[in-house]
């Protein structure tokens, strides 16, 4: 929850502005402001006070227990000129909230953490939790000293400075070492970034990330305990060396999915519980089956089959809760499993910066190793962090840069794939996932795609039943792309043509409009845009019947209407039926009051 404070009439209306519009994320405090800070900073993991910058540091200063649960600060000037993140920049995030807060109020945020300030990516903004001395790598990160990084795990990390250096894996090392092996693998003779589920001794000048590698499989009798299930996971953690913040997930069969013990459990070690139906668990094969949990819940086993139904090596068999006086009544064993490469594969959109989503800047970001077409990766060069291997290449080259993104990802890398619009639109995510196998997490990031970019500026051509066509028979042959063209055109359908028109390729879009115009009226509406949302764009209309293809080229998406398709107003518009301004539409209103008079004509 996000706490709302103010003291003045203007403050009080920026205050409710944010309100209004996050309304199930925050809660207005009213009253004196010192006892609404008060109640605010104890009730809430981030607070926003509209207020002087000092005001806020003298109201908030008794009330600092610790930078790991003082909630995240936000001041705002009355003007709603900027949005400074005051307090908890990182671990309150602060940080990103000035950002949201920025985007609301039209504030500018302001950031002043050194991490951010010279965009290297803080220990603790890396999406894992982190142990040891942080403040002092982090130091070490920002002054350019040398800094290893062991990564016993081969976790997938975000592109990190250059002056962090990995040092190699033995990959002959055992899969469970030793806390002493992993202090030798990884010597400390400088600032040290480790990755590892291990429990580790960790000196001045270290620090740990836990990536979540562990599943733990747990059954449990009607009535076990939450004591009972927490400790026996907690204690076989320990015991094994492995630490509870790398664990993933509680692992059950669904007939104990509302198991107390095991749903607070979980709840406690702020994980989710996994379940899987009893014939799937029975199909896994376990080290140590036993007749009791096939009697009671159809399945030989449940720790150790639930541990390893997603794959992964166990590190610890069934091991069996040990309370005094009676039977136990909680198993559980872990498995390890491997993190996997990583390939999102990003739409950056039809090029406008505004355009491009959140979600691919954050894609972006969270690449060590980029790949894409030299003048995509010249649009968004500036977002990526420092540090980020880039591997570009040009035209036609697109399979090559689909088998490296696919290579690299294998590799274990965070690869980012860019393509321009939505990578799934004639663009890169369909030559990747031909080539990537089931060994790599594969995340598709959505783009705006040039077709829409191009009927935003048109007007509303797009209003009803729609299909984008490639004229390039560079992939397809002519003869298929002609089919699709004349079913098309019989269905009444409108129609978006990609690539359809380049020096060396001149026919096609005269051959596929002529097709068009046996079911259409020389005036239908075409609609010509030339990059769209770029600084160059252009546009304009025209018919069926005076479309000139000279003014087409591969910078060009062209939209042809259907039989409804209307010029108004200077704009292309197709309704959402074919019921156009009709007395009929008023009549299916009139008959029909309950429904939406928007949806009736569908």
């Amino acid at each position: 929850m996000i706490g709302l404070i103010s003291a003045t009439a203007a403050g009080g209306a920026a205050r409710d502005r944010l309100a209004a519009a996050w309304p199930s994320r925050t809660r207005v405090y009213e009253g004196p402001v010192r006892g609404a800070v008060e109640r605010a900073f104890a009730e809430c993991e981030q607070v926003v006070c509209f207020l002087a910058a000092g005001a806020v540091v003298r109201l908030c200063a008794p009330l600092l227990q610790g930078k790991d649960v003082d909630p995240g600060v936000v001041c705002v000037d009355e003007g709603g000129r900027f949005a400074v993140a005051l307090l908890g920049g990182h671990e309150g995030g602060a940080n990103s909230l000035a950002h949201e807060v920025g985007d609301v109020l039209g504030a500018l945020p302001v950031v002043t953490t050194a991490t951010d300030a010279v965009d290297v990516p803080g220990l603790d903004m890396l999406g894992l939790p982190v142990e040891g001395d942080v403040a002092g790598v982090t130091r070490a990160v920002l002054d350019g000293e040398a800094v290893a990084l062991c990564d016993e795990l081969g976790y997938p990390l975000p592109a990190l400075p250059p002056n962090v250096s990995p040092l190699d894996r033995d990959p002959e090392a055992g899969a469970v070492p030793t806390r002493s092996a992993v202090r030798n693998a990884c010597p400390q003779t400088e600032p040290t970034i480790r990755v590892s589920d291990r429990l580790l001794e960790l000196a001045e000048g270290e620090v740990v990330l836990r990536p979540a590698t562990l599943v733990v499989g747990v059954g449990a009798s009607k009535g076990a305990p939450v004591e009972e299930v927490l400790g026996l996971v907690q204690d076989t953690l320990r015991d094994a060396g492995l630490s509870a913040a790398s664990v993933a997930s509680l692992a059950t069969v669904d007939a104990k999915a509302d198991e107390p013990g095991i749903v607070e459990a979980a709840a406690r070690l702020g994980v989710p519980v996994v379940t899987y139906a009893a014939d799937e668990l029975a199909g896994v094969d376990v080290p140590n089956p036993s007749d009791a949990p096939l009697a009671a819940v159809g399945t030989p086993s449940v720790a150790e089959a639930a541990a390893l139904r997603g794959g992964g090596e166990l590190l610890v068999p069934k091991r069996k809760s040990a309370p005094e006086g009676r039977a136990p009544m909680a198993t559980c064993a872990v498995v390890r499993r491997k993190p996997r490469g990583r390939l999102a594969v990003v739409g950056l959109g039809p090029g406008a910066r505004d355009l491009l989503t959140p979600r691919a800047r954050e894609e972006l970001r969270r690449a060590s190793v980029l790949v894409g077409l030299d003048q995509y990766v010249d649009q968004i060069r500036d977002l990526l962090r420092p540090g980020t291997v880039i591997i570009e290449s040009g035209l036609g080259a697109e399979e090559e840069r689909a088998r490296t993104a696919v290579a690299e990802a294998q590799k274990g890398q965070a690869v980012a794939l860019i393509g321009s619009g939505d990578a799934g639109v004639y663009a890169m995510a369909s030559p990747a996932l031909a080539e990537a196998s089931d060994d790599i997490d594969v995340i598709g990031v959505p783009g705006v795609t040039a077709a829409l970019a191009a009927a935003a500026i048109l007007g509303a051509p797009l209003g009803h039943d729609h299909v984008s066509i490639s004229l390039s028979d560079l992939h397809t042959p002519w003869e298929v792309i002609e089919r699709r063209v004349r079913a098309a055109a019989e269905a009444d359908i409108i129609v978006t043509f990609y690539n359809p028109r380049s020096r060396g390729r001149d026919w096609q879009l005269p051959k596929a409009l002529s097709i068009l115009a046996e079911h259409r009226e020389p005036t239908t509406p075409v609609g010509v845009v030339r990059n769209a949302s770029r600084p160059d764009e252009t546009a304009r209309l025209s018919t069926i019947g005076e479309l000139d293809p000279g003014v087409v080229d591969m910078m060009t998406v062209v939209t042809v209407g259907n039989t409804a398709t209307r010029e108004i107003a200077g704009r292309m518009v197709t309704p959402r039926g074919y019921r156009w301004q009709h007395a009929d539409h008023a009549a299916d209103v009139s008959a029909n009051p309950s429904a939406d008079p928007s949806e009736v004509s569908k």
